[in-house]
């Protein structure tokens, strides 16, 4: 390999890391715990710094499927070459600092897919049609999946009718059957969940057996939770809220790290040395240390200036967040976190006193800020890739 390419390949490398780093300074790192930290449930820098962990934990064990979807499935005909993904990863990287910046939140699914696309075009590649339409159907219907299964979850929560020793466990129920069958990296030899590997040291039939083992994860939770809320509810529910907030935070991992490292995985082909592991641990390392270091301006900034939420009203935040967030992990489609909480907020904000607590300065200036920073992205990535050309 040329010395030339081998600083390009090295300069993509840095690109992506930096990417990474803002990333868990951004979206990934200060959406997971907001509403927590929103509930007065754990410090800003607490939260920073358990962000972090579980957000590398999940971009090692889940992160493939986005990162592969992001690096080969955005545009047909094409992989993209090295000059094409540092300017991706640069756009990207650079839209989300000025969010960081300005305290406005970004999202970081829209600039990186845009500015993929735009590259994409640009060098001659086709539209992958029906990739867009599984992306546009996933980031219309969050506002409205999430936010209404928010509401409708704080509209129960403080019913006299329905007690939170039951209404909260089957909630930690939900979640535990979910968690059961999220699929991880390192359990593909057993069949990639955890009630797949539970269902193999039971003697009878294989789909029988994960149902029976995914029914049981959820039953645990859901004793587990009742037992602790029924001794100290308010300490309850706390925990419970801790708890969905790092399952957020691990999906999230998940999930961004592939805005990061995706446009890297086509170069890999050229790199055989290099594994895809290797560069998920890159991704992760970056994401840690960005939450470290940055997340706690953004945390604070969506904690406090978009709602002020109780314990209650943040569990009905988590709860469709993590939802959402695996199925987008599941289906390989980049989705923004910024998108998924601040419409669970809102959900569970119409749901207490009509909503109030949420500013709809914010809420506007934010959605507008979604919308265009796809634009830009787009625009920059193949207006960029014309002028590389010339």
């Amino acid at each position: 390999m040329e010395p030339t390419t081998i600083l390009l390949f090295a300069a993509a490398a840095v690109a992506s890391l930096f990417m990474a780093w803002v990333i868990g300074a951004g979206s990934s790192g200060a959406t997971p715990f907001a509403p927590a930290v929103g509930a007065n449930a754990i410090p800003t820098m607490r939260a920073a710094f358990l962000v972090g962990i579980l957000g590398f934990a999940g971009a090692v064990t889940q992160g493939g499927n986005v990162s592969e979807a992001v690096g080969s499935g955005l545009v047909d005909g094409i992989s993209l070459p090295v000059s094409g993904v540092i300017v991706v990863l640069l756009i990207g990287a650079g839209l989300m600092a000025i969010g960081i910046y300005t305290g406005y939140p970004i999202a970081t699914a829209f600039t990186v897919t845009g500015s993929v696309i735009g590259v994409g075009l640009a060098l001659g590649g086709n539209p992958a049609w029906g990739k867009y339409a599984e992306i546009g159907a996933v980031w219309v219907l969050t506002p409205f999946v999430g936010g209404g299964i928010a509401y409708g979850i704080a509209s129960v929560l403080p019913r006299p009718d329905v007690p939170e020793a039951t209404s909260v466990p089957i909630l930690a129920g939900v979640v535990g059957l979910v968690v059961a069958n999220l699929e991880f990296a390192f359990l593909a030899s057993v069949g990639g969940t955890l009630a797949a590997g539970g269902a193999t040291a039971i003697p009878f039939d294989g789909t029988a057996a994960t149902v029976v083992v995914s029914l049981g994860f959820g039953a645990v939770a859901a004793a587990v939770v009742r037992w602790d809320v029924g001794r100290d509810e308010a300490g309850g529910l706390r925990r419970f809220l801790l708890s969905l907030g790092a399952l957020v935070a691990f999906s999230a991992g998940a999930s961004q790290v592939g805005l990061a490292v995706g446009p890297l995985f086509p170069l890999l082909e050229e790199l055989p040395t290099v594994s895809p592991i290797a560069v998920l641990l890159g991704g992760g390392v970056g994401i840690l240390v960005g939450s470290w270091t940055g997340a706690p301006r953004m945390i604070k900034s969506i904690s406090q200036e978009y709602a002020s939420l109780g314990p209650r009203r943040s569990i009905a935040t988590l709860v469709p967040s993590f939802l959402i967030a695996q199925s987008a992990v599941l289906l390989g489609v980049p989705v923004s976190f910024n998108e998924i909480i601040v419409s669970a907020i809102v959900g569970s904000g119409a749901a207490v006193a009509g909503g109030a607590g949420v500013s709809p300065r914010k809420l506007g200036l934010t959605v507008a800020a979604w919308v265009g920073s796809f634009i830009l992205a787009f625009g920059l990535g193949y207006g960029s890739m014309l002028l590389l050309d010339l």
